[in-house]
């Protein structure tokens, strides 16, 4: 019968503290420098720590609204009791302040960060702006030359058929010119015979006029006669 009983005990026991710790829920110690963690709900009972500091995240196991005490854990694995009118259900004051700072001090070095970020892809964007305004030169005087380039094949083009035509008419004088040569060649052979048959004309003229001169001219004899 003590057995079963212990076992009773010892089973309920388990039971109560499942469900204290089911129905625990996380406060902290108010803005007071150390509150002190007794065994029992009342100064006469011991102190099972000396003194909890302020801001100290206690995890409560049960509120005793007749003795204004209530059950803790602290996260050191302590329990005990303490006066609930030393519990917040928030962190208190400083802690927020430390937190904000911390906070802060973050926000402060990721806006740092983001500041240098900002300036480095500030200068990536200049210099990208450089490049692009470089660029869009060259690109402006590459049309220019490649403009002036169709315009001097067009005019190379045209110089090349004006070139051929010249050459053609070139060509064409010179075969005219052959052909004046050889008509003035055949003249002057032409010409060069008509003096020579002039000349042997004259020849043959002062011959027949040497010999019919004397027979024309009459003679003392006749002249006597006379």
């Amino acid at each position: 019968m003590k057995t079963q009983a212990s076992s009773n005990i010892f089973f309920g026991l388990i039971l109560s503290l499942l469900c204290t710790f089911a129905s625990a829920e996380s406060m902290y110690i108010d803005d007071t420098l150390l509150v002190p963690l007794r065994s029992g709900e009342g100064l006469n009972f011991r102190i099972v720590h000396k003194g909890i500091p302020s801001g100290t995240k206690l995890q409560v196991l049960e509120h005793n609204k007749d003795s204004g005490y209530s059950k803790v854990l602290t996260p050191g694995g302590i329990e005990g009791f303490l006066p609930t009118r030393y519990l917040v259900a928030e962190p208190i004051a400083r802690f927020k302040l430390e937190q904000a700072n911390k906070e802060l001090a973050s926000f402060k070095e990721e806006n740092a960060k983001l500041k240098e970020q900002f300036q480095t892809l500030s200068a990536e964007f200049n210099s990208l702006k450089k490049t692009n305004n470089e660029t869009e030169k060259q690109l402006d005087k590459n049309v220019q030359e490649l403009s002036h380039v169709r315009s001097v094949s067009a005019n190379a083009l045209t110089l090349d058929q004006r070139n051929r035509e010249l050459r053609e008419s070139n060509e064409q004088l010179r075969n005219e010119l052959e052909l004046l040569q050889t008509d003035n060649s055949r003249l002057k052979d032409r010409s060069e015979s008509n003096m020579m048959l002039a000349g042997g004309g004259l020849v043959l003229l002062g011959v027949i006029l040497a010999l019919l001169i004397p027979m024309l001219k009459p003679s003392k004899k006749n002249d006597s006669w006379a």
